[in-house]
């Protein structure tokens, strides 16, 4: 994303204060301006209207990237970290996102309900195999006509990128960014054997721009 997009979209999460700390816009701008995620889903969503299922929403950076991008459809973000949601929710409140709404959920417990497009990104590492399966089949769905299911995550392909994303998952949970370690990077062909059974077109190309990380975008969609 353009270094003053990311610098505009950063400033909803400055402080309310002079004493505040700065920590999520600083985040904001440097996880904008260097991470390919955003541009790739909103290159997915271009051209969809359906609502959105948000799942593990962190800060809600995806709503501000949408919208940014011209791509107007009601958003609802889920996360378990009831920090970020609260940030989101304050960022989102401030430059007037009318169309987006955040709660607190646990993904390893239960879904919301949901009619529409859904993107799951950089989650499924959290849950053990069973459940990367169950989540993405529920999210399979919940979707609509004309609806996209977008998924990034690493995968679990043995190479040195995926080695280098799992250390810096593991990384990420010390420092306490994340609050839980990652468990298991899903296997591409499971993924895949699923799409196919449910009758869905699916695409995976990779995610990681200038970045080390093994991360790939999945598009998926009704055949």
């Amino acid at each position: 994303m353009p270094r003053e997009r990311a610098r505009r979209i950063a400033r909803a999460f400055l402080p309310g204060s002079l004493l505040g700390s700065r920590y999520h816009y600083y985040y904001a701008r440097a996880k904008l301006g260097s991470d390919p995620l955003y541009p790739g889903v909103c290159a997915a969503l271009a051209g969809t209207d359906a609502p959105l299922l948000d799942l593990g929403c962190g800060l809600g950076l995806l709503a501000h990237a949408l919208h940014e991008a011209g791509i107007r459809v009601r958003y609802f973000g889920v996360d378990n970290d009831a920090r970020k949601v609260a940030a989101a929710r304050r960022a989102a409140a401030r430059v007037g996102l009318a169309d987006a709404g955040f709660e607190t959920l646990d993904l390893s417990r239960a879904l919301p309900p949901h009619r529409g497009s859904v993107a799951i990104l950089d989650v499924l590492q959290f849950f053990d195999t069973q459940r990367q399966l169950d989540v993405v089949d529920a999210a399979i769905g919940m979707l609509a006509p004309g609806a996209k299911l977008v998924i990034r995550t690493g995968l679990d392909d043995g190479s040195r990128r995926a080695r280098i994303t799992r250390h810096t998952d593991v990384l990420a949970r010390l420092l306490g960014w994340m609050n839980a370690a990652p468990r298991v990077y899903p296997d591409p062909e499971r993924l895949r054997a699923l799409f196919d059974a449910r009758g869905l077109r699916s695409e995976f190309a990779p995610l990681s721009g200038d970045t080390p990380f093994n991360n790939w975008r999945i598009v998926a969609e009704p055949r």
